[in-house]
């Protein structure tokens, strides 16, 4: 899959964790998410759809709150009322700076995820759903735009999000999943990413 991603915070310790976890083609920059133009946005809300919490309220308070009500529409009538953390929905956000939403929950509920795998899942999860989408025709999305998964209420260490950002990134994309030839790879992968 051909993507260009960039990794948006304005935490200067998160932005460094992304430098130091992702390759130099990956655009990693300290600012404003909203402030940059892509196909696609990634949201971290949680299993209900609610977005009025952290950078999911900043969404919506630049989009509309019908961003809220088009993804809670999905998540009942795809996703019988609840998008599981390591699902994704793709939703239309109704503005051209930025035309798509992907919804990858980290947290069913707001709740600390700092000692799981919800990260990794969620953009896992997100990427994912880019590649459904495209594969289904329509409008692609070539360029997508990520926030700090899991950093804020998840309370999840930066050098952790960083690390299990990246592995879903090179599972997905760059097409490396050997680690998954044994039992031994999984359990160390697994490892790999809570350290």
């Amino acid at each position: 899959m051909e993507l260009r991603l960039e990794l948006r915070a304005l935490d200067a310790q998160m932005v460094a964790a992304w430098r130091a976890a992702f390759p130099n083609e990956i655009a990693v920059v300290q600012g404003d998410i909203l402030a940059a133009r892509a196909d696609a946005i990634v949201s971290p809300a949680n299993s209900f759809g609610f977005m009025d919490g952290g950078i999911d309220l900043h969404y919506v308070n630049a989009f509309g709150w019908e961003l809220q009500d088009r993804l809670q529409a999905r998540i009942a009538a795809s996703h019988d009322g609840e998008l599981l953390v390591g699902q994704a929905a793709v939703i239309p956000t109704g503005h051209a700076a930025i035309p798509f939403m992907v919804s990858a929950p980290t947290m069913r509920v707001p709740s600390r995820i700092g000692s799981t795998v919800n990260v990794y899942l969620a953009f896992r999860a997100a990427l994912l759903a880019v590649q459904r989408h495209n594969a289904a025709g329509g409008v692609a999305i070539r360029s997508l735009l990520c926030p700090a998964l899991g950093a804020g209420i998840g309370g999840m260490p930066v050098e952790r999000v960083a690390r299990q950002m990246w592995a879903a990134w090179e599972e997905v994309v760059l097409a490396r999943a050997d680690w998954r030839d044994s039992a031994r790879g999984i359990l160390a992968r697994h490892a790999f990413l809570l350290d």
